[in-house]
């Protein structure tokens, strides 16, 4: 149920700004620790809380979805009620440790919980309304793991608030491929979501607008030496059409979440890239 493989989504966000607050790539034996209870947090506290919830309000639907069978709720090992218990248990768990980080740190989450319960629970069920259901996905893959990571060592109003757009830019265009992967099973459903209402090509051609809006941000930033050193401009020239078509193609063709996945491994060539440069391990 909590899908390990989702954790990465936030961890990694939450290590680059970790790597933007300090250009270290690695923490000191003093901020190990702390970091160390923020990625529990964030990692596999947050996700089963919000993916639990999420499995128990979409039962209905995920029994007629292919890519769902054989979960703890659709072969029935587990009941809504016993996911919904799971996913207070764990949110609730989320917000206490979090504590131990910092009375900030644990409002950032208690957030981050209560925006994925609405997400996927009535009476707001964000995820049946197109447009709150990739900003919601948006910001919080592509902003609040960064905050977090850079709020475990440095104060918020320093932040870099330009990769805060480039991540929300990043996070809105992996999400809406998503959507597409279960946009049969929604329509059966009746789930409104921004597949449904727009589309499968008009849904494709935002994703690849957002991805296309990143890149060239990216391209920039590179440029301007904003975050991203100048160093970097002549790989992201070379990167930013390739990642376009790999978009392309990967996304329209597939509509599945291997293509989704593929796109995701693509990117992190740049962001390693960036992590290396700018903590000075690679002129």
């Amino acid at each position: 149920m909590g899908r390990p493989w989702f954790w990465f989504v936030s961890l990694v966000p939450y290590y680059l700004g970790f790597v933007l607050a300090t250009r270290r790539m690695l923490p000191t034996v003093e901020q190990l620790p702390t970091l160390a209870v923020g990625a529990v947090v964030i990692g596999p506290l947050v996700w089963v809380s919000v993916l639990a919830v999420n499995d128990a309000n979409d039962l209905r639907g995920d029994l007629l979805n292919p890519r769902k069978a054989g979960s703890p709720l659709t072969s029935g090992r587990i009941s809504a009620r016993a996911a919904r218990r799971i996913a207070a248990g764990s949110g609730a768990l989320a917000v206490a440790v979090a504590f131990a980080v910092g009375p900030l740190f644990a409002a950032g989450t208690l957030a981050v919980v209560v925006v994925g319960w609405a997400y996927s629970a009535p009476p707001l069920r964000l995820k049946t309304r197109p447009g709150a259901d990739v900003a919601v996905n948006a910001l919080a893959l592509g902003t609040v793991g960064q905050l977090a990571g850079w709020a475990m060592v440095r104060p918020l109003d320093a932040f870099p608030w330009a990769m805060a757009v480039l991540g929300t830019l990043v996070g809105a265009a992996l999400y809406l491929p998503t959507t597409l992967a279960d946009l049969r099973a929604d329509r059966i459903s009746g789930y409104t979501t921004v597949a449904v209402r727009l589309g499968p090509r008009r849904t494709y051609l935002l994703g690849l607008a957002l991805w296309t809006a990143a890149a060239l941000l990216s391209l920039v930033m590179a440029a301007t030496g904003t975050v991203l050193p100048r160093t970097m401009l002549p790989m992201v020239m070379v990167l930013v059409p390739l990642l376009i078509v790999a978009y392309h193609r990967l996304v329209r063709a597939e509509q599945t979440f291997r293509g989704i996945v593929a796109v995701a491994v693509l990117f992190l060539v740049p962001s390693v890239t960036f992590v290396l440069t700018y903590t000075g391990v690679v002129s």
